[in-house]
């Protein structure tokens, strides 16, 4: 009798070792690929914006692949998959899609394609507007008001779906804030853009004028001219 407890005890330890160990394996996997997913991620987005389009390509193929494996540690560790870190890794992985489909002008990519859900997927397209506020002004030193002005509008659509969505932040893994910040830098993007946009018409109007004076006098110096 006394022999039972014991065995019991130290068949349970086994068991609990056996599956604490293939947690603490799956942990050390997860955070590692969620480090790689976010680097890539982060490297990608400074391709885009220098205009690499093809690196910018190459490191989101790898970011899918490593992404790709978080799979089986969803189905067989769904605590490590929605403990955070993996999910925010994810969303670094939406941002730079979503960033470089903006910028080359192509389609986006929605959270089933990219094997993301829905939370860190739209929590990415918040971060996104941060990304085009950098776009924006890398254009308005290029004088390229045209971009601009696209770029603007499509803040203004990314914020419209980011407010339509109403769920606890338990649900959307805090959208709500991350909501609130990217209509912060919209509302700034917008002042900066209307400002230069002012501030290139005035330009243009004093160009334009200076041209008339320049050429009234050519003109009043060409007749003195004849008539001397």
């Amino acid at each position: 009798m006394p022999d039972q407890p014991k065995e019991e005890l130290e068949s349970i330890a086994l068991a609990a070792t056996l599956e604490l160990g293939a947690t603490h394996k799956s942990r050390e996997k997860a955070l590692a690929l969620s480090r790689s997913v976010v680097r890539n991620s982060a490297n990608s987005i400074r391709a885009t914006h220098r205009k690499d389009f093809e690196e910018a390509h190459r490191l989101l193929a790898e970011v899918t692949e490593m992404a790709d494996k978080f799979v089986s540690i969803r189905s067989t560790q769904p605590s490590i998959y929605f403990g955070g870190y993996v999910e925010d890794s994810l969303k670094e992985f939406a941002e730079a899609s979503i960033v470089l489909s903006i910028a080359e002008g192509t389609r986006l990519k929605g959270p089933g394609e990219l094997g993301i859900g829905s939370a860190p997927y739209l929590n990415g397209l918040a971060e996104v507007i941060g990304e085009l506020r950098r776009l924006i002004l890398d254009s308005l030193r290029r004088d390229d008001f045209e971009r601009c002005e696209e770029f603007l509008e499509v803040m203004d659509d990314i914020y419209t779906v980011l407010v339509s969505i109403d769920f606890p932040d338990s649900v959307t893994r805090g959208l709500r804030r991350s909501t609130d910040v990217s209509r912060s830098i919209l509302e700034r993007t917008r002042g900066d853009l209307t400002l230069a946009l002012r501030q290139n018409r005035l330009e243009s109007k004093m160009a334009e004028l200076e041209d008339s004076f320049k050429s009234e006098s050519d003109e009043t110096e060409g007749q003195e001219n004849i008539q001397t």
